[in-house]
């Protein structure tokens, strides 16, 4: 997979394609009145690369099955990195640049990404000041969407300053994981106390904040609950401080990237018994591949918004058909999302039957029973929320996430 940048082309022409590493799904560009350009704002650099890189089959995948095109306009397809080898993750710079980048070619019907709640943050403003339409598949801080109870912030307007929704997401939010998994731990593993770890971004703090909450509904006793600093190396003295609280459950709320392959390695490291749970910011090979499946056999736990692939049925299985089909790979978690957000746009599109980025916009939001994707019948709610809500636990064995719980 290449690890690509892109470079805005003018005219329409396509002369920096091999130089910007552009993304043609149609072979080129066509005229520049017939072309409608999706763009992707993703992590295609860094450990995230293995989980986009089967988002972003998943949106080709889409746009392949309306032959390249639709109302009369051909498809292109803009796949942009959203990372910088030097942070190995997300970088506020680049996904901002990259939703200028969106917003200033009129052509940009639609924006799906990005992949961390983080970089949501950043871009939705510029998103929405522009009316520029942004679907993710994969940020799940309930915030960007609506008020969390508890938290006094000015979440989710702070996002919209022009006053309207142009962000909308096709998978389930934290609100509904950080407590599944609470509820897990108190009902099958009967635990009696935990101890909180985070990153201190947006996501991971945010659905640990929850985890936690739920918790303490529950009568679980938090040990203690604090933010790891992500630069540093180990967390083996750590390690060594919880180990000697004995806690039923550790739990971390962040992603591969902020460090969860290398809690799991110092935990063991530090002979820390007790299950590990982490959130689907960890659910992706790249989790198992850096922490070593000998590390995490069977004491690991990871959740997911929706369904692991290898539990879809009906269209959903028929995706996965397809894609194994033409990739010759197993797609990832989040890769039907991806697909999921472009069947979305797309229809809405072919309902339009032309560039109008706020026809389109309203379209999109005004989904109701959708049943043309992967997912099964559902529908877009007043903040732009899926009416999805399904939830799976999946224990780490063999090297494979196995589903051990699914919540309908």
């Amino acid at each position: 997979m290449d690890r690509r940048k892109f470079l805005s082309v003018a005219g329409g022409g396509v002369g920096a394609a091999a130089a910007g590493g552009l993304l043609l799904n149609t072979g080129c560009s066509g005229k520049k009145e017939n072309t409608l350009k999706i763009v992707s704002s993703l992590p295609r650099t860094g450990s995230a690369q293995g989980q986009t890189d089967t988002i972003v089959n998943g949106i080709k995948l889409a746009i392949d099955e309306y032959g390249g095109e639709i109302a009369g306009m051909k498809l292109q397809h803009l796949d942009k990195d959203d990372a910088t080898a030097a942070q190995g993750q997300w970088d506020a710079g680049k996904e901002a640049d990259n939703a200028r980048e969106a917003v200033s070619d009129k052509d940009v019907m639609v924006v799906i990404g990005p992949y961390n709640s983080g970089a949501a943050k950043v871009s939705m403003p510029i998103l929405n000041e522009a009316g520029l339409l942004q679907i993710s598949p994969a940020a799940t801080w309930p915030g960007l969407t609506k008020p969390v109870p508890g938290l006094k912030n000015d979440e989710p307007q702070v996002y919209r300053p022009a006053g309207k929704i142009t962000f909308c997401r096709v998978c389930p939010t934290d609100d509904t994981q950080g407590p599944l998994t609470a509820r897990y731990i108190a009902n099958e593993l009967k635990a009696k106390s935990v101890y909180i770890l985070d990153d201190k971004e947006l996501y991971g703090a945010g659905i640990a904040g929850l985890f936690k909450g739920e918790c303490e509904k529950l009568g679980i006793k938090v040990l203690g609950h604090q933010s790891i600093v992500v630069s540093q190396q180990n967390f083996k003295g750590l390690m060594k401080e919880i180990g000697a609280l004995k806690p039923d459950v550790l739990y971390f709320g962040g992603t591969t990237q902020s460090k969860g392959p290398q809690i799991a390695i110092d935990m063991k490291g530090e002979g820390l018994t007790c299950p590990l749970f982490v959130p689907d910011g960890c659910y992706e090979d790249a989790f198992i591949k850096a922490a070593g499946a000998e590390v995490l056999e069977g004491r690991v736990y990871a959740t997911i918004g929706g369904k692991d692939p290898s539990q879809l049925t009906g269209p959903g299985a028929e995706f996965v058909k397809k894609y194994k089909e033409k990739y010759k790979s197993d797609p990832e978690a989040y890769s039907v999302y991806g697909y999921e957000a472009a069947k979305v746009f797309l229809e809405a599109v072919k309902k339009v039957g032309k560039k109008d980025r706020e026809e389109i916009r309203k379209a999109v939001l005004a989904t109701k029973d959708f049943e043309a994707g992967s997912l099964g019948k559902w529908s877009f709610n007043a903040d732009g929320d899926t009416t999805l809500q399904v939830l799976t636990i999946s224990k780490i064995e063999g090297g494979k996430f196995k589903p051990v719980k699914t919540q309908e």
